[in-house]
């Protein structure tokens, strides 16, 4: 039987398409996705504004970015986190439920210890924190994403990227309002805020179900688990993907590397440029997210309809025009407000189209028996090179100014253009993303 997609798949009703969003899991992947997005963006965005208020140098900013790379590093302790029970925890709430509500207690501790530093003084305390925050985000990610493989059908993918897409942004929209406490009081008051918002939200741990899995089951011998854990999730995809892995790695490696590369200096450039803490905020996490949501939401329609990789190439054409546009930002005297709106708009519509798409790509190509270590491997590729660079950032935007620095971030998508297309033109089905529809428990709230 082939792998292709069905002329009938491509054709569905939109109703079809819409009420797939309705479903009682979706508010639980909305849930996770705001979870998931704000350890992120305070360690990523907030972090460095701070920092740059008080007077930290930008390349010690720069530095703080790898940091982020415990999000690429996951990928070692993902196998631990797919099969590891952790003590009485795991027993009472599942596998995937346990390691949620450890993570989320972890990143709570991280804001804290955020909250408590003074980086005027020191950065030490402020690092340490960030190392918290960035390890427990990273572990939160490993269990989310396996939750949301696992707890719906391949050609429901999409439409969970989509609403975690969703709830990713409203963490944005939740972080910006450390801005506004910042204003009025300072960033540890703003940290601690963070922290309480976070523990809140948490309690959604206690209402998802967990989905059941016999193929979740421990090995029997120490060589069998090595064998399951470790050796069978990398050469899964050999086996599927053939002399096309290197080209599907490259492509996951490379999609978002402008995006990566370019975030850390938006933030200094945009207070260089002379705008304030309260157009950051309602520019950037309250304004910025929506237009994120609505392209993500787009790419989870229209894809149901043509297919991951047309749409991952749009996406990733989109990210190269819009990422550049920030180049022309950092060349205005004049710091309006409307100069931000657009500019962030174009590059958040984007980033909400091509985030979305990728994530149900990387999805697509995970296989269920090992859901968490096959998706933290893939999502480690795509962090390790725009994270590596990310920590260069500070140097070269010194050296080359904000405006040579965007273009060549913004250049940097190039690659991914190239690769996207020789797979839609010459890849086989399983490196476009097509697999066949597996039955499977879709847990509800």
């Amino acid at each position: 039987m082939s792998n292709s997609p069905s002329l009938k798949a491509f054709k569905q009703p939109w109703t079809d398409v819409l009420r797939a969003y309705t479903q009682p899991k979706m508010l639980g992947m909305m849930s996770l996705g705001f979870a998931s997005g704000l350890p992120y963006m305070l360690i990523y965005s907030e972090l460095s504004f701070w920092m740059k208020k008080e007077g930290v140098d930008l390349h010690v900013i720069g530095f703080f970015a790898w940091i982020g790379l415990a999000y690429t590093l996951k990928v070692l302790w993902a196998p631990l986190v797919d099969r590891l029970k952790i003590p009485l925890l795991t027993k009472s709430m599942g596998q995937r439920r346990s390691w949620m509500l450890l993570a989320i207690l972890g990143a709570v501790i991280g804001m804290l210890t955020i909250a408590s530093s003074n980086p005027s003084e020191s950065v030490m305390r402020l690092a340490v924190g960030a190392v918290i925050l960035a390890t427990a985000g990273a572990t939160l990610d490993i269990s989310i994403d396996a939750w949301r493989i696992e707890a719906a059908p391949t050609d429901e993918q999409t439409n969970m990227a989509a609403v975690y897409v969703l709830g990713y942004r409203l963490a944005i929209i939740g972080a910006g309002f450390s801005y506004i406490v910042a204003e009025y009081t300072n960033w540890n008051i703003a940290y601690l805020f963070m922290a309480c918002v976070m523990a809140l939200n948490g309690c959604i741990v206690f209402f998802i179900k967990e989905p059941y899995r016999d193929i979740r089951k421990k090995a029997l011998t120490l060589k069998d688990s090595i064998a399951e854990n470790v050796v069978m999730p990398f050469f899964s995809f050999v086996t599927r993907l053939g002399k096309w892995t290197p080209f599907v790695f490259l492509l996951v490696a490379t999609y978002l590397i402008s995006d990566k590369t370019m975030g850390p200096m938006a933030k200094p450039m945009y207070q260089s440029i002379g705008y304030t803490e309260i157009q950051v905020g309602l520019v950037s996490s309250f304004f910025g997210p929506w237009p994120v949501i609505f392209g993500g939401f787009v790419a989870g329609a229209i894809s149901i309809r043509f297919g991951l990789m047309r749409c991952l190439i749009i996406g990733s054409i989109l990210m190269v025009v819009t990422n550049g546009a920030f180049a022309w930002l950092s060349t205005v005297t004049d710091p309006k407000t409307a100069y931000l709106f657009v500019t962030v708009g174009a590059d958040n519509l984007a980033a909400g189209f091509a985030a979305t798409i990728f994530i149900a790509y990387l999805s697509s190509l995970c296989d269920l028996k090992f859901a968490a270590t096959q998706y933290a491997f893939l999502s480690a590729m795509f962090n390790l090179v725009g994270k590596s660079l990310s920590g260069f950032t500070g140097i070269m935007a010194d050296k080359m100014g904000f405006e040579t620095f965007f273009l060549f971030s913004a250049a940097l998508g190039m690659p991914a253009i190239i690769l996207a297309v020789i797979l839609q033109l010459f890849g086989p089905d399983a490196a476009k993303g097509i697999r066949k529809v597996d039955k499977v428990d879709t847990p509800s709230i």
